[in-house]
């Protein structure tokens, strides 16, 4: 048995270190407050040795073969595999996930891993072009970026990390890697375990476990960074792209959502209603992909809301370390109290309640409210927390109108019969991701994964992600003597 917790350590140029900082950090199980680990954070001159610590190893990783590459990947996912069991349970206990969410997220992860194996030979690939000049050969070379600055947010840890990570090491690049503290084992700690075991060359992933207060927005501005990689919120997001671009460095966000599922007016209903709960319900609601908004055509909106109602009345709540709980607790109090805050806003804006949920201990229980607006505050809040609004929509272009009435577009969903309208309802949505007879949360590692409008910049997924984490270089070569006009 691994326990992960005993490595509560960052991970600098293939190392185990203490933090340096007089800071600590208390790791918490946010269903019953019972402490996990305790972290000591890294300081500014940890951070700025990681990033030379990468830039060093980064030069001799980026001549590795493709097989080379490959063998770390495969070993890191041989990790993995043979610790399935301490993984999910640490999963559970550090991000408050039921043992189904941690096993969807191990599965996410793995998957991003063997993906990175198909496309780890992409160097290797030189393509030549036509060139107009007599005597001329045109090749187009692809290189590996440089140093890759890795931010994860703390629903999805280990595979919100792993995205970014896995295509950034498969294409000869390295990491500096700083997850959300609140889960730094399920985040970093065990990404690094699983790297140090595949022989990966020290230097090229470092994990940092430190927090804003105390680095500032040094992983944003170090010179070394050629890309800042980041999920979280949509504020945090514009403020990472306005540094980069300020320093002219790429980014690859993926932001907040505001996500609809809409339900036409020949949707089947009860398949509807399954998949609405669970793409509203899964992790509490802490996704950023989650359903945020049910819009439901008026022939539809009766029965929908009746059914969907009662389904979510018999969710089972309570320890997600139980395998029977569907709803466990929210990640910390600061989000139990801006959910609760958002409810209270829901009530006073006229929204009515099919079922009122409460707040036992850590755990918040479902919230439906109908009747809901679509320009209320709570509608054009990304909820983050288990809170269902469903609004009503008086034709089915309406419903796509008010699913595009917001300033974000990750995910969407659309429930019909008529496959082929659904197609192009599909791309009425001005989402980065739209599902037909589905439910939004959906991930694969070959999919141009991403958001528009304030939802994110760039795509994650095979092989749009290899444009992302690489640089393309013309080299020609004039075989035969040119003639010049001077």
């Amino acid at each position: 048995m691994e326990r992960f917790e005993n490595w509560n350590k960052s991970y600098i140029n293939g190392e185990w270190v203490e933090g340096n900082s007089t800071s600590t950090y208390t790791n918490v199980n946010p269903f019953d407050d019972s402490v996990i680990t305790t972290f000591k954070l890294a300081d500014k001159a940890q951070l700025a040795e990681a990033f030379e610590t990468a830039a060093d190893a980064q030069k001799s990783w980026a001549a590795s073969t493709t097989e080379e590459r490959k063998e770390v990947i495969q070993k890191s996912l041989d990790y993995l595999k043979n610790h399935q069991d301490d993984i999910v349970q640490t999963i559970v206990h550090e991000t408050g996930g039921t043992v189904l969410k941690a096993n969807i997220e191990l599965h996410l992860t793995l998957e991003v891993l063997e993906e990175a194996l198909n496309y780890a030979g992409e160097l290797d690939e030189v393509k030549e072009v036509p060139a107009a000049i007599e005597g001329k050969v045109n090749h187009i070379h692809r290189l590996p970026l440089g140093v890759i600055a890795s931010i994860s947010p703390f629903n999805f840890p280990m595979n919100l990390s792993m995205r970014t990570i896995a295509p950034a090491i498969a294409l000869g690049n390295s990491v500096v890697h700083k997850p959300d503290i609140q889960v730094g084992l399920t985040g970093g700690v065990i990404l690094a375990k699983a790297f140090e075991a595949a022989g990966l060359p020290k230097g090229v992933f470092n994990m940092i476990i430190t927090d804003i207060p105390e680095i500032g927005d040094d992983m944003l501005t170090n010179p070394a960074a050629e890309l800042i990689s980041f999920t979280g919120s949509t504020e945090v997001g514009k403020h990472i792209g306005e540094i980069a671009g300020r320093n002219l460095k790429r980014v690859a966000l993926e932001l907040g959502g505001n996500s609809p599922f809409v339900v036409m007016s020949d949707a089947d209903v009860d398949q509807a209603v399954q998949a609405a709960v669970f793409g509203k319900f899964v992790h509490q609601g802490q996704i950023c992909m989650i359903i945020n908004r049910i819009i439901v055509h008026e022939d539809k909106y009766e029965e929908f809301t009746e059914k969907f109602a009662e389904k979510v009345k018999q969710l089972p709540y309570g320890d997600p370390s139980n395998p029977e709980t569907v709803i466990g607790p929210l990640i910390n109090q600061t989000q139990m109290e801006k959910v609760l805050g958002l409810v209270e806003e829901a009530k006073q804006s006229g929204a009515k309640l099919a079922v009122e949920g409460k707040k036992e201990g850590n755990v918040l229980t479902p919230f439906v409210f109908t009747n809901v607006d679509n320009n209320s505050p709570i509608a054009q809040s990304e909820l983050f927390g288990p809170v269902a609004l469903i609004i009503k929509a008086q034709s089915n272009e309406e419903a796509v109108q008010l699913a595009n009435d917001t300033d974000h577009g990750l995910s969407s969903a659309i429930f019909t019969s008529d496959l082929e309208k659904g197609q192009q309802y599909a791309l009425d949505l001005d989402a980065g991701m739209t599902h037909i007879n589905d439910q939004t949360v959906n991930d694969a590692p070959n999919v141009p994964f991403g958001g528009n409008k304030q939802s994110g910049v760039g795509r994650f997924g095979n092989p749009w992600v290899v444009d992302e984490f690489t640089v393309m270089k013309w080299v020609s070569t004039q075989k035969e003597n040119r003639s010049y006009p001077f």
